[in-house]
């Protein structure tokens, strides 16, 4: 019996020892000992046992970064009708009539129907706190009706929203705008490209530093970071005349980060 608790322990320290021989070289890259699997088996203890040390970060692991700009080519509008009334007939009917009125602006204006979504539609009682009684009583409900819509002319998205705005009156609620591109795979591509370029001349370098030598890639991974702008617009119309709301796109940031690991001599 000593024996053998004897041998299982020279086996583990063997382990434990080898684990601890990593090393770090060079900035976003490491090298580290390759994995270790041992599968032993004891008739007398009874059942095959195995003991296994893992190290995920094996050989030379490094990151590079690609980026790709471009200029949007559609416009996401996300707008819509909002109406208060004592009851929720009257909201909803004042409601559909101005999201008629609005839809059929936004079909003047150029967007198709296939590019209009409807996004939240909701019908909500309106509350007021009573003091006195300490309770609350619905004063009213309110309906929401928003939809995004896709603008593919970027210099009409200013005299879309304004013609919208007239058209909702003061039921109009303008949310948000983003920017995109209607293709973004080319933009993609070349961020991937310059990020794997990227990643292969980091790990050249530390191999030259470190004076080591590069095997074949043993795995890659990527990440990509989503593009569009975002900005908040929450405007409500106010029934005065205002000049053309001016819309400035700028440009688009397409990301790709990539992960790849060598094998190393």
């Amino acid at each position: 019996m000593k024996t053998r608790y004897l041998f299982l322990s020279c086996v583990i320290l063997v382990v434990v020892m080898v684990g601890a021989s990593s090393c770090v070289i060079g900035e976003g890259a490491e090298v580290s000992p390759p994995s270790i699997s041992a599968h032993m088996t004891m008739p007398e203890l009874g059942e095959p046992f195995r003991i296994i040390y893992s190290q995920q970060q094996v050989g030379l692991w490094v990151t590079g970064e690609g980026i790709a700009m471009a200029v949007p080519d559609i416009v996401l509008l996300r707008l819509g009708i909002e109406s208060e009334a004592k009851t929720v007939s009257e909201a909803q009917h004042n409601a559909a009539e101005a999201m008629n009125r609005v839809m059929k602006t936004l079909k003047a204006s150029g967007v198709a129907e296939r590019d209009v979504q409807t996004q939240q539609f909701s019908i909500c009682p309106v509350r007021r706190w009573i003091e006195s009684e300490r309770t609350e009583e619905i004063i009213g409900f309110r309906v929401a009706n928003i939809v995004v819509a896709k603008i593919r002319q970027v210099e009409k998205a200013g005299s879309t929203i304004d013609a919208v705005a007239a058209a909702g009156g003061d039921l109009t609620r303008i949310e948000s705008i983003s920017f995109s591109v209607d293709d973004p795979a080319p933009y993609y591509n070349e961020a991937r490209e310059g990020a794997v370029k990227a990643a292969m001349a980091k790990a050249k370098q530390v191999a030259s530093i470190a004076n080591i030598k590069l095997g074949r890639v043993l795995y890659i991974s990527e990440g990509i970071s989503p593009p569009p702008i975002v900005r908040d617009y929450m405007t409500k119309a106010e029934g005065t005349v205002s000049p053309p709301t001016p819309i400035t796109p700028g440009e688009l940031e397409f990301r790709v980060k990539v992960q790849m690991v060598y094998d190393i001599d």
